[in-house]
């Protein structure tokens, strides 16, 4: 029994993830509040337990906009990022329920990289 356990911990650790989408666009076509560089998407799908209160894997606003969506503006050259949308799953009230044992989080943002 004990070793089902650490096997279905461990799948579920793998489920939980992070993705960063780019395109490189022209800075003339892009209406923005300078030079655009890039069009950047940051997903990122965390896992929790117990009514989402122990997070296994964080899913938050703060990861996907500070840890992914800016990590890869400053990659790709730009100075700072004009945030074109971010949303995240709620955690609290009915949402609650969502996460009775095991929960999946996601959290998304979309901006455009500017010099």
């Amino acid at each position: 029994m004990k070793k089902f356990v650490l096997t279905a911990v461990a799948a579920s650790s793998l489920v939980a993830c992070t993705s960063v989408e780019s395109a490189v666009v022209s800075g003339t076509e892009i209406a923005s509040n300078g030079e655009a560089v890039a069009v950047v998407q940051a997903k990122a799908l965390g896992l929790t337990a117990i009514f989402h209160i122990v997070d296994i894997v964080q899913s938050d606003l703060d990861t996907v906009i500070n840890k992914l969506l800016i990590a890869e503006a400053k990659a790709m050259g730009a100075s700072k990022v004009e945030l074109l949308n971010a949303s995240t799953t709620p955690r609290h009230g009915i949402y609650a329920l969502t996460g009775t044992i095991i929960g999946f989080p996601g959290s998304t943002a979309v901006g455009v990289a500017v010099k």
